[in-house]
């Protein structure tokens, strides 16, 4: 059956998306007036992608572990920089190769990661405290593994991974033409899946988005889509980082709505003794919670080095932060339950795009702090506030 259409229903559904649509609008508008140029023009876009690669991959571990009941991973920007440590001192001190390096720092990720969630999943230590400790040790192993300095410059073929374009062409006619193209695929294959998936619903009589929301909704992404090939394609064709970050939030976003153990997270995040009854293993899906956000952490922290060309005592900084507003703006309960991979994409550009903002028209760097904290406030009282009326 197709739900009745009702715009209020849609704007709240959609309430970040339009935020973030409005805000861009707003800092273009700003931008253009002060004579800086565009926050559209392709190197700023290029930079936006760049600069945020690093909260979106966060932003989908911390996720999986916000909807565990409101649990946060404090620690995931200490573990950055002790694998980017380690990343430096194999592929640059000892020279070790750079796919043996890159495999190394993932699996140290993880047992970081799994480490952390043996303690809270089976000895079941609050999470805040167990990974309130780890920012504190993980961070302290960093500077020892550094000895205080920063471990550079990175080679070639590593960065290669993280920092360059494809095509990989100096053709710049033919970088925009296959940049395009890619939009263009990248459009027709979502559109496909997802008129496949609301003909299935329609078949089995689900219910289904009202038909003109769900058309203006392939529309708009279509176009988002499309133009930002082209601005792309205008500078220097197709980030790597933004193929590896779509890789991750596909994986993640077909784990979390698709898969049995991602549907386990959310009825553990809304009741965790109900879930356990039900014949959930409450003590396995939070270890692969934390393990999995370890993993994640390692895989920023490759990320990371790569973009600075360097492994920094001061890497990872605030990095849990970002993550954690990036889930909590994007639609994610502070009493776990709730929440998207979607959202906590949106979440991080939302908050990119806030930084990238203000930087362009010279805001202080304080003010920059005190607007991403109010902002970070406003969408948790709205998610109280949205709670409370529900229940009442």
């Amino acid at each position: 059956m197709t739900s009745n259409f009702n715009v209020k229903n849609v704007l709240k559904q959609n309430t970040m998306l339009i935020a973030l649509v409005l805000v861009m609008l707003f800092f273009e508008v700003l931008i253009q007036t002060s004579g800086r140029g565009s926050l559209f023009s392709p190197g700023n876009l290029t930079n936006l992608i760049g600069q945020n690669a690093y909260v979106v991959v966060l932003a989908t571990g911390m996720l999986l572990c916000i909807l565990t009941g409101g649990n946060i991973d404090l620690s995931v920007g200490s573990i950055v920089v002790l694998v980017g440590a380690i990343a430096g001192t194999l592929i640059v001190n000892l020279q070790v190769n750079i796919y043996l390096a890159m495999l190394l720092c993932l699996i140290a990720g993880l047992a970081i990661g799994a480490w952390q969630g043996f303690w809270i999943a089976y000895i079941r230590i609050p999470p805040f405290i167990v990974t309130l400790a780890g920012m504190l040790l993980w961070r302290g192993v960093a500077l020892i593994v550094l000895n205080g300095l920063t471990i550079s410059p990175f080679p070639a073929n590593y960065l290669k991974y993280f920092t360059s374009f494809l095509p990989a062409t100096d053709n710049a006619s033919v970088a925009k033409i296959i940049t395009i193209a890619v939009g263009v695929v990248i459009c027709a294959i979502y559109i496909a899946l997802e008129l496949r998936s609301r003909i299935i619903k329609t078949r089995k009589k689900y219910e289904t988005t009202p038909l003109p929301a769900f058309l203006a909704k392939l529309i708009i992404i279509a176009v988002v889509v499309i133009f930002l090939s082209y601005k792309l394609g205008n500078n220097k064709g197709l980030p790597v980082i933004l193929v590896l970050i779509g890789i991750v939030v596909l994986i993640y976003s077909y784990f979390t709505a698709k898969t049995v153990p991602g549907r386990y997270l959310y009825a553990i995040g809304g009741n965790e003794k109900a879930a356990k009854m039900s014949g959930v293993n409450t003590n396995k899906m939070l270890f692969f919670a934390y393990a999995n956000m370890g993993f994640l952490a390692g895989l920023t922290a490759l990320m990371s080095v790569a973009r600075f060309n360097s492994a920094s005592p001061s890497a990872g900084t605030n990095y849990e932060l970002d993550a954690i507003a990036s889930c909590f703006i994007g639609g994610a309960s502070a009493y776990g339950g709730t929440g998207t991979v979607s959202g906590a994409v949106i979440g991080a550009i939302f908050m990119g795009v806030l930084n990238q903002g203000m930087s362009i028209i010279g805001i202080d760097a304080n003010w920059q702090r005190a607007v991403k904290g109010f902002v970070l406030l406003a969408a948790v009282v709205f998610d109280v506030v949205s709670k409370n009326k529900k229940n009442t």
